[in-house]
């Protein structure tokens, strides 16, 4: 058995409740990873999904918080949390809130067009799965799932219309209960991807070098 936490640092479960309660950003990391194992605890323990792994946070080469393979395919699941600011509980009981979906890391993303930028919006078809943490929503865990295809774009107007259609908008609004595009159960959703035609676009990712021989990811869409 590990060593406890508290004993390790020499505090006491008080102080480490302070601590994260004064320091937001703090409370935000401890909350994401604390979800990520909630999915894992509450979906992925099913007997129907097989091959579960876990990409390093760092690497930024591989975008997802969980991959698996689910009726012979293989699914990655990005994890993200509500911006607890920006929840409120309606006058009918039901909630509102918006969900922060981009990247902790900037890299250049090359579009099909030629167009580049330096960013850290996702991109449509970077995962197959969001998974929004809905905590915040009077709490208890429960999360809402949506398909990548079907999250919005980006409405940025300094973006061009290719670069806007092909990025995820960074704050993607959330209800509960969900209604579409999002759903308690990311089930169905897993058995609508495996029956779209497969030749629709996908996003490949290769390593490029730039300057001072520095490595940056650039992810190119094929047609």
């Amino acid at each position: 058995m590990s060593e406890s936490i508290l004993d390790k640092f020499e505090i006491d479960e008080k102080k480490l409740t302070e601590i994260i309660n004064n320091n937001p950003s703090l409370r935000g990391m401890v909350l994401g990873y604390i979800a990520e194992d909630k999915f894992h605890e509450l979906f992925l323990e099913d007997d129907r999904v097989k091959e579960i792994s876990k990409d390093d946070d760092h690497d930024r080469k591989k975008k997802g918080d969980r991959t698996f393979i689910y009726n012979e395919k293989r699914f990655t699941v990005e994890v993200k949390s509500l911006q607890t600011a920006m929840c409120k509980k309606n006058e009918d009981g039901t909630f509102f809130g918006k969900a922060q979906v981009d990247g902790s890391d900037r890299r250049i993303v090359k579009f099909p067009d030629g167009s580049e930028l330096n960013t850290t919006l996702l991109l449509k078809g970077e995962f197959d799965i969001l998974a929004v943490n809905c905590f915040a929503f009077g709490e208890g865990w429960k999360f809402a799932f949506a398909k990548n295809s079907d999250l919005p774009s980006s409405t940025f107007k300094k973006y061009s219309e290719e670069q806007r259609k092909q990025l995820i908008s960074s704050l993607v609004p959330v209800t509960w209960p969900p209604k579409p595009p999002f759903f308690e159960d990311p089930f169905p959703l897993l058995d609508e991807i495996i029956a779209q035609p497969k030749n629709e676009p996908v996003i490949e990712e290769e390593t490029v070098k730039k300057q001072l021989e520095e490595e940056i990811d650039i992810l190119k869409i094929n047609p």
